[in-house]
């Protein structure tokens, strides 16, 4: 049964918008009209990330509430702009493109329920995903289900119901770029968050993509640096494995040929070392997590 405490009625849709000329009208008139619909009072706030053309106005236009940041600070900025400045403790974020149907919002907040996070995940019959980025985006997403000890269906989307105070606990760790929303999702599957995966459709964007091929080695950093923050032991226990067994395997060849070599023993000291750094670092972790109250 559904906790009292956890019905929602009032919702704040923070959308972040950096020259969005071409989709920001639609993606309004999208939410409104389905927040209209709905039985839920709500907000809509555009952050408009220091946009350059007529962004801003056509949000003003479509009938949004504007933030202005004087320079374009980022993805995350934006979103941490926009919540901070929200009246309501339930969040609704999505994006300005077009890319996210803005007629599942009010289905999505109604799952929330007492999670304290829903995921709207782009595993529906119609996901409109470029081919180049597919390969990546797996690698990256079992990866992360694996540090993370969960399944996660999608990593990054950027449609999802958040409470407020899921983003308080975690807002020194939430970044200024595109990994807002992968940070959140594995800062919260590794606290031991509730994190709810909805499937939804993912359509074509409107307008030119901001993301970057050269992003991807910024999200598998920061999936190994968040990681190693929560539970550090999941990524140097393995590095130490590998080194002990390749020292291990050399070991046993240097007795077959009868000549014991120097690179065996790094690669057992390499191994020590790593796990020794593991161990240290999950004290820490431990430490500083009891400190955050998490």
């Amino acid at each position: 049964m559904t906790n009292p405490e956890s019905i929602i009625e009032n919702v704040s849709i923070v959308i972040p918008a950096y020259n969005e000329e071409g989709g920001i009208s639609s993606s309004i008139k999208d939410v409104i009209a389905a927040m209209d619909a709905s039985d839920y009072s709500y907000e809509l706030l555009i952050v408009n990330d220091g946009s350059t053309d007529r962004t801003a106005e056509l949000a003003v236009e479509a009938g949004a509430r504007v933030i202005n940041l004087p320079e374009n600070m980022g993805y995350g900025a934006a979103l941490k702009a926009g919540i901070k400045r929200s009246k309501y403790e339930t969040i609704v974020i999505t994006d300005a493109d077009g890319t996210y149907p803005a007629e599942v919002i009010p289905t999505l907040i109604s799952e929330l329920g007492d999670y304290d996070m829903l995921v709207g995940a782009r595993t529906g019959e119609n996901v409109a995903a470029p081919l180049v980025r597919k390969p990546a985006k797996w690698v990256l997403r079992k990866l992360a289900s694996y540090l993370a000890g969960r399944h996660i269906p999608d990593l990054n989307s950027g449609l999802r119901v958040i409470r407020k105070d899921l983003v308080r606990r975690f807002v020194h760790l939430l970044p200024s770029g595109f990994s807002f929303t992968t940070t959140i999702t594995l800062a919260s599957l590794c606290s031991g968050s509730l994190v709810k995966y909805s499937s939804i459709d993912y359509h074509a964007r409107i307008g030119k993509s901001k993301i970057k091929p050269s992003h991807a080695f910024d999200f598998l950093l920061l999936i190994i640096r968040t990681i190693v923050y929560f539970n550090p032991l999941k990524v140097f226990l393995p590095l130490g494995g590998l080194l002990f067994l390749g020292g291990f395997s050399k070991f046993v060849y240097d007795i077959y040929i009868g000549n014991f070599s120097e690179s065996a023993l790094l690669g057992f000291i390499g191994a020590a070392v790593l796990w020794a750094v593991g161990l240290l670092s999950d004290q820490i972790s431990k430490m500083a997590l009891r400190s955050d109250g998490l």
